[in-house]
């Protein structure tokens, strides 16, 4: 859109294209046109819109490795910098990866709380805390929308853990909603004007959030929201929700509304103008994103290397937990480095399920030290296998029997087996949710290459999809198997499907032909057009204490030791929550092992939410990685060598021990999850049980001392203002360095149940080696209210407390309260 056209102009033009439009295509508009896409009507000059996965990193509308996307840090190492100028330079690389892509929405940022470190998705959201959670939505909101790209803060609301996901209950007070988890969305709609909301599959207290009153208030009646709520894909069950304010139903084109909708509306049941007014949103966002009429998208405002930024916000978002000494290496003075784990060079650079974004390449933490340390001879030991599921077959390693190129031939036949259409694929990880390919059409898709080993070994190969497949190894049938759901989530039986192998043995430099056959079920619910498939191998079962001796030895033979840990694709992933919140496999074995043949071990932490480490005391040094994006492995020899400072602090509490975790239950008893620790989430929670963590909400230490020595506030303040906390600071380092000011109130005394401290503002600040600065930390009073039937003030005195975690907290000042009568 140009400058120039008023708000009053923009209104008129959809006055006068919602006038032409008869009400079946008013009705066929709330659904979508496919799997990613809306519905065009070229008699109003609308075109279709597209939509599509992130939040961290954009898709596009094909899951297709051969149309490569950017992978950016997960949303947990996002929110570990505590920067929310990062957060809209993030927010801007997405949109011109969007733009790229030829896509108008991208479905993120994900604004749910880390209630629970178990939960599924918890790598996908930024923190416990809403304060930090909202400022940093909002800032990625602007950074897509400053460039023409809508964002759709999700999934609204209450939606926290992954267990029934699609049925559960979230039982939750008023007062948490407002306080905790409407907060987290709020300043993204009310401030940044976020074009969508996504509503979610859970109810909250009874009621499925697409029929829910919240669409209404807060979201319309009290934060101006004028966009379009769009639906999770399928979260839209029955017609109940057209008369609520759910506005786009997806994905399409079939759904619940349609013609039964056009059918209620000419009984009167619903009326004309709801639907009026879900159009309006529909086309005021095609009016945002160029799709309507003669306006077109937004020019490109903020364009930087997408690459050069992934690799800068992942060490932005490392989190240096412990540090003897050890960190940051000298590279002249390192000759042998030992880098040990599965995950350093099978490394995860994001989480599991709809959020997954093909990246063309990704830099393993083992790469990235070779890169950086040519000089150096840098080995590498496997030590314990941590692997669940199927790697897919590398592009070199196969070739195409058709066309004789690196890939595979994937093949569509029907019921005849006649072919009606075919792929050819550089990977074997293979998933379609939209696009092309005759899915609902095909009773059986192939996937055949020839396999060159490049090493002689044993190994279990096979393939992971829930039915019934067939699986040959150089013409011999060896696998014929239905597999069953492991579970009953939808989502996590599509993504994460089950696996069946063989083992084999196979000679380096002998091809070998692999053929996989699976049989596609007839189906006419809303994923009949999709399919995910697998064919790939994992490690043999093997000597599990040989493999630790090895890498101890490897280790010990060496100047210093990395050890990487972390967690695989059945550990973190949408669809399901953790088991546990230990290591998977021998890891924490293997980190004791290496620790006692090397003092000089660093442990990098891969993964996306917390996890025990009962050897954190025995190391040099601890770092988080967290999923780090396709950069990850540059970005941690930039660290680990000094080149950056480990920019991250912990937007979440660890814990030492599962037992002391204070929230910990997502699993519903009869349908119902019951929120019953009320505004006690997170690091709240922890000080309200007296439990240690291992580490606090805030903590993360730099590698240059910048201490906190000055505080300078307001003595009083009106309720509903914003004061200004100026805290000083000192880098009594010989580098330049990073501190992240974090405000606490705390209100002791009390008429209503509040939290021991709750955050209030925060902001980063880099100060010069041997320098001072200042910093400024906005602090809305608002944060100091409670809900009780509305936004309530209690006067008097609260203390600010200032520091760097939740518990260090060297400074504070008094503000006295005043509330207007």
């Amino acid at each position: 859109m140009t400058d120039i056209t008023t708000d009053s102009e923009l209104e008129r033009e959809l006055d006068a294209a919602i006038d032409r439009l008869t009400l079946e295509e008013k009705v066929a508009l709330l659904t979508g046109r496919d799997f990613w896409s809306t519905v065009p009507i070229e008699s109003i000059g609308l075109r279709s819109m597209v939509l599509s996965d992130g939040p961290s990193g954009v898709r596009g509308p094909e899951w297709d490795e051969r149309s490569p996307s950017l992978n950016l840090p997960s949303a947990s190492a996002l929110s570990a910098a505590f920067d929310p100028a990062m957060a809209h330079r993030y927010g801007a690389v997405a949109a011109c990866e969007a733009r790229r892509k030829g896509v108008d929405v991208v479905l993120g940022p994900t604004v749910n709380l880390h209630r629970s470190p178990l939960g599924g998705r918890h790598f996908e959201a930024f923190s416990e805390d809403p304060v930090l959670t909202g400022e940093l939505a909002a800032s990625y909101v602007n950074g897509l929308q400053d460039n023409g790209v809508g964002a759709t803060p999700k999934h609204y609301i209450a939606n926290d853990s992954e267990t029934d996901r699609f049925t559960v209950d979230v039982r939750v007070s008023d007062r948490s909603l407002r306080e905790l988890y409407l907060l987290a969305f709020e300043k993204a709609v009310v401030e940044s004007r976020a074009w969508l909301v996504m509503s979610a599959y859970n109810s909250i207290n009874g009621v499925t959030a697409t029929e829910s009153e919240l669409l209404e208030t807060p979201l319309n009646s009290e934060w101006g929201f004028d966009g379009v709520v769009v639906s999770d894909w399928t979260a839209v069950r029955s017609l109940a929700s057209a008369g609520a304010d759910q506005d786009l139903v997806m994905p399409g084109p079939d759904g619940p509304w349609g013609d039964a909708l056009v059918a209620a509306v000419e009984r009167g049941e619903i009326a004309q103008g709801v639907v009026d007014r879900k159009v309006r949103r529909i086309l005021r966002l095609a009016q945002r994103v160029g799709a309507l009429g003669t306006h077109g998208p937004t020019p490109l405002v903020h364009v930087e290397d997408g690459l050069r930024f992934a690799r800068e916000a992942a060490a932005e978002g490392a989190v240096l937990l412990e540090n003897r000494g050890e960190l940051p290496w000298t590279a002249a003075e390192l000759r042998r480095v030992a880098v040990l784990g599965n995950n350093a060079d099978v490394v995860r650079t994001q989480g599991g399920g709809s959020a997954t974004v093909l990246p063309e390449h990704t830099i393993s933490p083992l790469e990235g030290l070779r890169a950086a340390l040519p000089g150096a001879d840098v080995v590498y030991s496997v030590g314990a296998i941590n692997q669940v599921g199927l790697a897919g077959i590398p592009r070199e390693r196969m070739t195409n029997p058709v066309t004789g190129a690196p890939g595979a031939r994937v093949s569509f036949r029907d019921g005849d087996g006649e072919e009606i259409f075919h792929e050819d694929r550089l990977a074997t990880e293979l998933v379609w949710f939209g696009g092309t390919a005759p899915i609902a059409r095909a009773r059986e898709v192939e996937v055949a290459f020839r396999y060159l080993p490049a090493q002689s070994e044993r190994v279990d190969i096979g393939f992971a999809a829930t039915g019934h497949g067939r699986f040959w190894i150089g013409g011999e049938l060896v696998i014929d198997e239905v597999v069953v759901p492991e579970g009953e989530d939808l989502g996590a039986a599509f993504l994460s499907p089950a696996n069946r192998v063989v083992s084999a043995d196979f000679v380096a430099g002998q091809p070998v032909d692999i053929r996989f056959v699976y049989e596609s079920p007839a189906r006419d619910d809303a994923l009949a057009g999709a399919l995910s498939l697998n064919v790939g191998t994992r490690p043999t079962v093997v000597d599990d204490d040989l493999l630790i001796a090895e890498a101890a030895e490897t280790a010990r033979a060496a100047d210093v030791a990395l050890v990487v840990v972390g967690t695989n694709a059945r550990v973190e992933s949408e669809g399901f929550d953790r088991v546990d919140l230990a290591l998977p496999g021998r890891q924490d074995d293997l980190v004791r092992a290496v620790a006692a043949a090397n003092p000089r071990t660093v442990v990098l932490v891969n993964a996306g939410s917390p996890v025990l480490m009962p050897w954190r005391d025995e190391v040099a040094a601890v770092l988080v990685g967290w999923f780090g994006g396709q950069e990850f492995g540059h970005a941690v020899a930039d660290v680990l060598l000094g080149v950056s400072e480990p920019g991250g602090r912990l937007p979440t509490t660890w814990p030492a021990e599962q037992a002391d975790v204070p929230v910990l239950d997502t699993l519903p008893v009869d349908g119902a999850l019951v929120y019953d620790e009320g505004v006690h989430v997170g690091y709240r929670a922890w000080l309200r049980s007296g439990a240690a963590p291992a580490y606090w909400f805030g903590h993360g230490l730099g590698y240059a001392p910048v201490d906190l020595v000055g505080v300078t506030a307001p003595a009083s303040a009106i309720a509903g203002e914003t004061v200004v906390v100026t805290v000083e600071v000192v880098n009594r380092g010989e580098r330049d360095g990073k501190q992240v000011v974090l405000v606490f109130a705390e209100r002791p005394d009390s008429s209503v149940e509040r939290a021991v401290r709750w955050l209030v503002g925060f902001a980063p600040v880099r100060v010069a080696a041997g320098g001072t600065a200042s910093v400024d930390v906005s602090v809305p009073t608002r944060l100091l209210a409670h809900w009780n039937d509305g936004w309530q003030y209690e006067p008097g005195s609260y203390a600010l407390r200032i520091g760097t975690s939740a518990v260090e907290l060297p400074l504070a000042s008094a503000l006295e309260l005043e509330v207007e009568v």
